[in-house]
């Protein structure tokens, strides 16, 4: 049985952080990374943009070069599924049976692809964004004449799997069962500003209807029922309505959580000698007013990855990360700090037709987040707004004379 000091399952942007991490704080154990995946660890937000595109090549998404791994003496375990855990005698066991001990266990897995649940959602045509393997099938079948697309969610995967295909050349109906984009993560504003955007780019938006039926042809989609009533030809589906995060064999041990097994400020489970990090991981977030959250995030996975390791390493400091995103659409670079959830007013510095402006969201008269377009000094010092919870009078924030520098 191989045996690891500490073991990471996952090689997305928090496994990989938390290998880097333990080489780099000198620490002298042997260190494995196990991984579902076929291909050393790579950049995951490029899948939905330039990897699509065929803009980056996979050499240039890798997080490492693929020799990294072994000179810092990083077992890198391709292909390496984690089935079930036994916390007490500190093994995993994979699914091609295979054992490992741990001294300590940095669960990193993230989650799959959430599937469409409706008649017809098995035929061929159907893809997620994922994984490497996911976007490569994708450009595959791009490759062999495939120009009707159907895209399922108006969440950032989905506006820029949608985005990519315009720049390729197909046709894209996008199908969101929620009355505006990005409702999840952003405000009203932000949602009508892409909106208007992915329609004057020539991207047909559906709104406030979901997917009743894939039709099909011969085992092939080859079309989209909505709920309400109408069929839109399609030669292949993206399906983006979020993620299941990857915890089963944890919360068959016994760990504490739900949707994401849950931490506590150190990225520690309930289980012992067994840490959590990046997309799977239930927190307490001080950015959202304590509530218990997952962050789908690079920054989130890292800097989960970074404080996991400091435990580790006799080094403990809690988990306060401001939390930021970016998403690239068209020409349109969205930058966010903060968290939007819960917030009561929007405030808009700039002029959305100038393709140059931002959102503040306050929260109980408080700055929460802020949402940049081409904006990016605003992004920039917003950051300290946020972290402050500034109170700042709107029309003030609506100033764009004013630097929010000045705000400090």
């Amino acid at each position: 049985m191989d045996h690891g000091d500490v073991v990471i399952v996952g090689s997305g942007h928090g496994g990989a952080q938390a290998a880097i991490a333990l080489r780099q704080g000198d620490f002298a154990g042997t260190v494995l990374l196990l991984t579902r995946d076929r291909t050393p660890p790579y950049e995951r937000p490029p899948l939905s943009k330039d990897y699509l595109a065929g803009e980056k090549p996979l050499e240039r998404i890798l997080i490492r070069p693929e020799v990294f791994w072994a000179e810092r003496a990083i077992g890198l375990r391709l292909g390496t599924e984690v089935v079930a855990i036994d916390p007490r005698t500190r093994t995993l066991t994979t699914a091609k049976g295979e054992q490992f001990s741990y001294g300590t266990l940095i669960w990193a897995a993230g989650g799959e692809a959430r599937q469409l649940a409706c008649p017809g959602s098995d035929c061929a045509g159907l893809h997620t964004i994922r994984h490497r393997h996911d976007v490569d099938a994708l450009r595959r079948e791009l490759a062999t004449g495939a120009r009707r697309a159907v895209v399922v969610g108006g969440g950032y995967i989905g506006l820029e799997a949608a985005a990519a295909l315009r720049k390729l050349g197909c046709e894209v109906t996008l199908i969101e069962q929620q009355s505006r984009l990005l409702a999840r993560v952003a405000g009203e504003m932000l949602g009508s500003l892409f909106l208007a955007e992915h329609r004057r780019q020539g991207v047909d938006v559906r709104l406030g209807t979901a997917v009743a039926e894939i039709v099909s042809a011969g085992g092939r989609v080859s079309g989209v029922m909505t709920e309400a009533g109408d069929v839109i030809p399609a030669d292949i589906v993206i399906v983006g309505i979020g993620i299941a995060p990857a915890i089963a064999p944890l919360i068959a041990a016994g760990g504490a959580g739900e949707n994401g097994v849950e931490v506590d400020a150190f990225c520690r489970t309930s289980l012992p000698g067994i840490y959590a990090i990046g997309d799977c991981a239930m927190h307490a977030n001080p950015y959202a007013e304590g509530a218990l959250i997952r962050l789908e995030s690079v920054q989130n996975a890292n800097d989960m990855a970074n404080c996991a390791v400091r435990a580790i390493m006799g080094s403990p400091a809690p988990y306060q990360s401001v939390p930021w995103f970016w998403s690239n659409q068209y020409d349109l670079r969205l930058q966010t700090v903060g968290l939007a959830r819960g917030y009561d007013a929007e405030v808009l510095r700039g002029r959305p037709e100038d393709r140059d402006f931002s959102v503040v969201y306050l929260r109980k008269g408080r700055v929460a987040a802020l949402d940049c377009v081409n904006r990016t000094r605003d992004y920039a010092q917003g950051r300290k707004l946020v972290e402050a919870g500034a109170i700042i009078p709107a029309e003030a924030l609506a100033d764009t004379e004013r630097p929010l520098k000045d705000f400090h």
